[in-house]
């Protein structure tokens, strides 16, 4: 007998932050009750956020915001991104994917000046989550499609829930690789044309970076949900060593409660 899955996350917020959390399979398994962790339709709320800089010479992000999702049969919508499964039966779900991933840095802010603006930029791919007894297994490739980075990045992904009648808790982990056009874009490379006598050029080259998550909800009545989650993801040394990040990693804290109708 195959284990029904519902998954809630903190990525109703994560457009906010800079923090890259894993989408996982959020959506896959919705139903229409007073006590699914993720009912169909909308939900709206806020969130309290505290996220590490990517960049040194920036400041961490702590932050009160509020944001909304969708989940409907086939479409989940959570702000800045999104899946549309167009196919999904009980062993595995193919989707396509889209996002626009935000700029992250300014050339007009302290320690940035010589830089060139990293602009957000819109992305697209595919993937499919394996979905077994125990865990949903998830392999998803996007590409930049605005012509920004020009980009690409993989995702190698589990999550393990564990449902207690209205309580969720969801350890994850996987890794994600990025191109290095995109990790050079927007995860700390430096052009010659970018350098200076304090920032040396750096080409972050073709990343692997390890992370993990856990995410716990519980879900109070018909209306009323709320979640405290955490990720983090472990840097490539092609990263950490940039003379931009200097840092081995990033986390990014959440606590939320959203209103489902």
């Amino acid at each position: 007998m195959r284990y029904h899955i519902y998954l809630i996350t903190p990525l109703l917020f994560c457009f906010y932050s800079n923090a890259e959390p894993d989408l996982s399979s959020l959506g896959l398994i919705s139903e229409d009750r007073p006590d699914s962790p993720i009912p169909k339709g909308f939900i709206v709320g806020g969130a309290a956020i505290s996220s590490q800089a990517r960049y040194h010479e920036s400041s961490n992000d702590n932050l009160v915001v509020p944001g909304a999702l969708y989940f409907g049969d086939n479409l989940m919508f959570l702000g800045d991104r999104a899946r549309y499964y167009f196919n999904k039966n009980d062993d595995v779900a193919y989707f396509g994917y889209g996002r626009y991933r935000f700029s992250n840095l300014n050339p007009s802010d302290d320690g940035f000046h010589g830089m060139h603006k990293r602009k957000g930029e819109l992305e697209g791919g595919v993937g499919l989550t394996w979905i077994t007894n125990y865990a949903l297994l998830t392999t998803r490739i996007v590409t930049d499609i605005s012509g920004q980075s020009n980009g690409q990045e993989l995702l190698v992904w589990a999550d393990f829930p564990v449902i207690r009648d209205k309580f969720l808790f969801m350890p994850g982990l996987g890794v994600v690789i990025r191109s290095e056009k995109l990790a050079n874009y927007y995860f700390g490379g430096v052009s010659s044309s970018e350098s200076s006598p304090e920032r040396a050029a750096w080409n972050a080259g073709t990343t692997l970076s390890p992370m993990a998550s856990v995410v716990t909800s519980y879900r109070f009545n018909q209306h009323w949900i709320g979640l405290i989650a955490a990720n983090y993801e472990y840097y490539d040394k092609g990263i950490a060593n940039s003379p931009l990040v200097q840092h081995n990693g990033e986390w990014l804290f959440i606590t939320g409660i959203g209103y489902s109708w």
